[in-house]
């Protein structure tokens, strides 16, 4: 598995059948599915990258989904050269699999109070792909499974959406600039008054255990980063691109209209 991803471990898949996630790509899984590889893609750059920055550090590089699965599916093609009579199949994002569960089976990591992987090199800042395969491949040892537990993220959530019991989705500033039609004037607010236009860093920014991550050498990631969303940013290739112009545009004019003085 050298080069297909900086970090990646092995899980069972009986550890998370309970939990597969039922979508469209559930059907791509391997008949009698054995592992699961686990693969972590960083994408943290050097702070001067996000200067003046008012999208999240995830949506500032290239869509990841293109780049994991490209790695991938070329450690597909090498496995299956390897083991001829076993499948190998690739998910990025897309995936049956409850990814967060699944790193952590794998010992990639532990599971922050924003419900994110933090893992020991890249802290949070990272994109988890998958391999299922019917081969059988010994499994990580699990080590734990919760973060240092210093609620630092719950006390810095500005819509107070994390809490011991986890994040509620609904309240996420991150998720509000991704919904569509037409805001309140209290998630305008929020937006408002964290510059943000796609995303929200804030719950890993301020993680003791994000203090000392280290940064990316995905040549993709570093080549790509646009850390500021304008009218003229082409949406082709970006995290945003899925939502459409229309909720980029609308994200933009909450923010430029409070900019503007008031006639």
């Amino acid at each position: 598995m050298n080069g297909v991803a900086p970090l990646w471990g092995v899980c069972r898949f009986e550890d998370i059948r309970a939990h597969l996630i039922d979508c469209r790509a559930k059907s791509r899984l391997p008949e009698n599915a054995k592992s699961v590889i686990v693969a972590c893609f960083p994408y943290l750059l050097d702070e001067e990258n996000y200067k003046n920055s008012n999208v999240s550090k995830y949506a500032a590089v290239t869509d990841y989904h293109d780049v994991a699965l490209n790695r991938l599916q070329k450690a597909c093609e090498k496995l299956k050269k390897l083991f001829p009579e076993n499948s190998f199949v690739p998910f990025a994002d897309n995936s049956p699999i409850p990814e967060v569960r699944a790193a952590i089976h794998a010992s990639l990591g532990v599971r922050g109070k924003n419900s994110l992987l933090i893992t020991k090199d890249y802290g949070s800042y990272v994109f988890l792909g998958e391999i299922v395969t019917d081969l059988e491949i010994p499994a990580n040892q699990i080590n734990m499974n919760n973060c240092i537990g210093c609620g630092k993220c719950i006390e810095s959530c500005p819509a107070r959406a994390i809490s011991e019991s986890g994040v509620d989705g609904v309240k996420c500033l991150s998720a509000i600039t991704q919904k569509k039609g037409e805001l309140t004037e209290r998630e305008k607010e929020l937006m408002i008054n964290c510059g943000c236009a796609w995303g929200c860093d804030i719950c890993q920014d301020i993680c003791p255990m994000n203090r000392n991550a280290a940064k990316t050498d995905i040549e993709e990631f570093i080549s790509s980063c646009i850390p500021i969303l304008s009218d003229d940013t082409s949406l082709e290739g970006r995290a945003y691109a899925w939502r459409g112009k229309k909720v980029v545009d609308r994200n933009l004019s909450i923010l430029n209209k409070e900019k503007t003085p008031d006639e």
